[in-house]
């Protein structure tokens, strides 16, 4: 028994101690400097393990695909196809040797390059970005090889509800926005991409002059700061300043609607049900993770102890704000059996319902304030979570002093203010709804809530009004 007391003390001073770290985290100094080109540049030293971590983004993302939806991602994987100094065949066997990542990725809005490495191959590594930046070759045969696999990647997805639902939420959300632009492309836009639009999709967007390189790790910033002003300063500047196209205005929803995308063979109906959200860099972002928090963002919560515990309609329940650089989205996401559908989305709308009718109490803030501020600081323990950080901070312009004042900022919020949040930010009408199921079995429940528009889960998602 005296030893049992001995290990819950332990463990519960060790809960203290975390405690305690929490509430002190502060965001490691770090310097930033911009190169004449335009190209900022972001260096933090963190010399307890030796390595270091690198995030490079740039405005590349699928937002400026225009008819050729799929294009930036593809572009973004060719840049791994090799450079005329490393040909893919020695880039990949000059990383594996040396244990380094370098990956290449694009999403909505940007493009970038995340890189994990040894700090003593830091001259190597940094040499192969900069290739990968400056002189890719865009190899013509490397680049039908990656498309055939994305073709084939496009139709697999059509197989999984899950896999499609999140685009078709976003073209039927934003309409003809480029935030619409479905990521991967599509079958019929993919099967037309050539080495040359990429050339060219490289060519107009990959510049220095809206990207930042954020490096962290084990390394003296002054020293990092001349190689990398030797590396990239050649980097040549756009001539005139780039169109920021998803600044235009999105149209907000008006009424209810329903997307039906008919799978044949489904015995399951996926559902999304939301609307439009906020842009990261708003001022109630804090208070708006603590309180979806509470609603949909923990197992633990709201949607999830009613359609999971209570009903048992499904396995899982959840909510989410999906934020970008000028807008966002809304949504919550469940899947259920087909018969049970019309009483899962019901379920859904009441506890919707209940949020805006009720609200919260102090009891259930006061959980998700401790709940978001334990998950907290493990978001940015390591070089490669730091390095992302700053190059998010560069992306959606927010400063320190949103990690310096995170846990103040939670702790500050009040039922006052977390009620207001409630009714200025969840939606309660107008909403959008897509369910991804057998059609002949769940139509008539689509009706119920909104005007019903069916296409086939075979067909491409289109981004389109």
């Amino acid at each position: 028994m005296e030893g049992m007391k001995q290990k819950i003390l332990i463990f519960c001073l060790l809960v203290a101690s975390i405690n305690l770290s929490a509430q002190g985290y502060k965001l490691p100094k770090y310097t930033t400097f911009t190169l004449p080109n335009g190209l900022t540049i972001s260096l933090m030293e963190q010399h307890d393990v030796p390595t270091i971590s690198a995030s490079i983004i740039l405005s590349a993302g699928a937002i400026y695909d225009y008819d050729k939806a799929g294009l930036a991602s593809l572009t973004a994987t060719a840049l791994k196809h090799g450079t005329k100094k490393f040909p893919k065949s020695k880039l990949d066997e000059e990383l594996d040797f040396i244990g380094a990542s370098v990956d290449t990725y694009a999403t909505k809005e940007f493009a970038g390059i995340n890189a994990n490495f040894a700090a003593k191959d830091r001259e190597k590594v940094l040499d192969i970005i900069k290739e990968l930046l400056l002189n890719p070759s865009f190899d013509a045969a490397e680049f039908e090889k990656e498309k055939s696999r994305v073709l084939v990647s496009l139709e697999q997805q059509k197989e999984s509800p899950r896999a499609v639902i999140g685009p078709y939420f976003d073209t039927m959300l934003f309409g003809s926005h480029v935030y619409g632009n479905v990521i991967n492309g599509s079958t019929s836009t993919v099967n037309k991409l050539t080495s040359k639009d990429v050339k060219e999709f490289y060519n107009a967007n990959y510049k220095p002059n809206d990207a930042a390189i954020c490096i962290v790790g084990d390394f003296s910033a002054k020293e990092m700061k001349a190689t990398l002003s030797n590396l990239f300063s050649a980097w040549a500047k756009a001539t005139a300043e780039k169109e920021n196209l998803a600044s235009k205005p999105i149209a907000k929803p008006t009424e209810n609607k329903v997307l039906l995308v008919n799978k044949e063979d489904a015995k399951e109906t996926t559902f999304y049900i939301g609307s439009q959200g906020i842009s990261r860099n708003n001022p109630d972002f804090v208070a708006i993770e603590v309180v979806n928090t509470l609603f949909g963002g923990r197992f633990t919560s709201m949607l999830n102890d009613e359609l999971r515990v209570n009903s048992g309609l499904t396995y899982g329940a959840g909510s989410r704000f999906r934020t970008l650089k000028n807008g966002g989205s809304f949504f919550i996401s469940t899947f259920t059996e087909s018969k049970s559908t019309e009483a899962a989305i019901d379920k859904t709308l009441e506890v919707l319902k209940k949020l805006h009718a009720n609200g919260i109490d102090e009891k259930s803030l006061s959980s998700a304030k401790n709940y978001v501020k334990g998950q907290f600081p493990p978001e940015y323990e390591t070089n490669q979570q730091l390095a992302g950080l700053l190059s998010q901070m560069f992306w959606y312009n927010f400063d320190p002093s949103f990690i310096d004042n995170f846990e103040k900022n939670v702790d500050s919020l009040d039922l006052a203010k977390a009620n207001q949040i409630i009714a200025q930010y969840f939606p309660k009408d107008k909403l959008q709804f897509v369910l991804v199921g057998k059609s002949a079995d769940i139509k008539k429940v689509a009706e119920k809530y909104g005007k019903v528009t069916e296409v086939q889960i075979t067909d491409d998602i289109k981004n389109k009004n």
